[in-house]
C-alpha cells in the first residue's frame, strides 16, 4: 500500500512510529506537510499540488492535523476524499471533534456521560450557569484551547465571574464545566481504533495541578478500563464518527465522564505506558480501509492487546 501521513512534524514521535510501523508491514509511506498542499478544483478532476508538482496517488492517508490549522488541514483531507483516497479519520469527524461545544452537544445527544457543562455569550448569565453546573469551584475552558492550555480552575463564584468576564472582554468563547473533585487531578485516556479500545493509560497531574496533560508535566501509567469506561469511550467515538481517537475521561462517583475526544491522539505517552504497538494498529486499520476500496475484504483482524502487568 502507498500511505501518506499528513503531519507538520516529520520528526515527532508519533509520525516516526507510524512510518516505522508502515515500513515494517511492507507498505510505502511518506510524510506530507498538509500546509504545503495546494488544492486545485475543476469539474470532475480535483487534485493536489505539493512542492510545485501534482501529488502522487496514495491508497490511504493518516491525518495528523494540529488544532491551530484545523480549517486548512481538514480542507486538504476533504480534497483527498474527493480524489477517492481513503482516510483513517474523516474530515467531517475531525471538524466535529475540534469544536468543543459542538462535540459536547453531540455526545450529550448520544447519551455519553460527561461533566455538567454550560455555555453563554453573556456575562450577566454567569451566576446562574455556575449554579447549574454544581456551584464553585468550576472549570473554565477556552473553546480553542489544547493540551491543557486555556483551562482555568476557579475556586469561588467570584473568581469564576472575573475570569469569564475577562475572557468575554477579549471576545473569547468559553465553556463553564463542573469540577469533579474525586478525580484528584487524574484522568484516563482510551485509545480507540476501528471501534475497539486497543490501549489505555491513567494520566496523573503534578502535585497541586488539576490538569493531567502529559504536556503539562503529568505522568502516564498502564490502566485496565472497566466495562463502563470501555463502553463510554466507544460510544463517544462512534457518536463523532472517528475511526481513530483518544478519549479522555474522568473517573467519578457516578461513572466515567468524557472530557474530550481527540482526533489526532499522540502515541508517545500511551505507547510507553502500555508497551503496545498502537502505531501498528493504526496502520493495519488504514491499510484495511484501502483494501476495501480495492474490492478486497479489508477486515481488520481483531487482536486482544497484550498489556504489561501493573507493577
Amino acid at each position: 500500500m502507498k500511505l501518506a501521513i499528513l503531519s507538520r512534524e516529520p520528526r515527532s514521535y508519533s509520525t516516526q512510529r507510524l512510518l516505522a510501523a508502515a515500513t515494517a508491514r511492507g507498505h510505502e509511506a511518506r510524510v506530507i506537510d498538509h500546509l504545503q498542499c495546494h488544492l486545485v478544483l475543476e469539474k470532475g478532476q480535483p487534485s493536489i499540488l505539493y512542492q510545485g508538482q501534482p501529488l502522487e496517488q496514495f491508497d490511504a492517508i493518516i491525518p495528523r492535523i494540529g488544532a491551530s490549522v484545523t480549517f486548512y488541514g481538514t480542507a486538504v483531507v476533504r480534497q483527498f476524499e474527493m480524489m477517492k483516497v481513503r482516510t483513517a479519520v474523516d474530515s467531517q469527524a475531525i471538524v466535529r471533534s475540534r469544536d468543543k461545544l459542538r462535540s459536547m452537544q453531540i455526545l450529550s445527544r448520544a447519551g455519553v456521560g460527561m461533566p455538567k457543562t454550560a455555555f453563554t455569550n453573556s456575562s450577566e448569565a454567569v451566576p446562574a450557569l455556575i449554579e447549574q453546573v454544581g456551584g464553585a469551584p468550576v472549570i473554565i475552558k477556552l473553546l480553542e484551547g489544547t493540551q491543557g492550555l486555556g483551562v482555568v480552575l476557579a475556586e469561588s463564584a467570584k473568581a469564576a465571574q472575573s475570569v469569564i468576564e475577562a475572557f468575554h472582554n477579549l471576545k473569547a468563547r468559553i465553556l463553564v464545566q463542573e469540577y469533579i473533585a474525586e478525580a484528584k487531578g487524574a484522568d484516563v485516556r482510551a485509545f480507540v481504533v476501528d471501534g475497539e479500545v486497543v490501549g489505555a493509560m491513567r494520566r496523573q497531574g503534578q502535585e497541586g495541578e488539576f490538569r493531567s496533560n502529559l504536556h503539562r508535566g503529568g505522568t502516564g501509567t498502564l490502566v485496565k478500563l472497566s466495562r463502563g469506561e470501555k463502553a463510554a469511550a466507544l460510544l463517544a467515538t462512534k457518536a463523532l464518527g472517528l475511526g481513530v481517537a483518544g478519549v479522555d475521561m474522568l473517573q467519578s462517583k457516578r461513572g466515567p465522564l468524557v472530557l474530550e475526544v481527540n482526533s489526532s491522539p499522540g502515541l508517545e505517552g500511551i505507547e510507553k505506558a502500555t508497551g503496545l504497538d498502537l502505531a501498528g494498529r493504526v496502520i493495519d486499520y488504514t491499510a484495511a480501509l484501502a483494501l476495501r476500496k480495492r474490492g478486497g475484504k479489508g477486515k481488520v483482524k481483531k487482536k486482544k492487546p497484550v498489556e504489561k502487568k501493573e507493577e
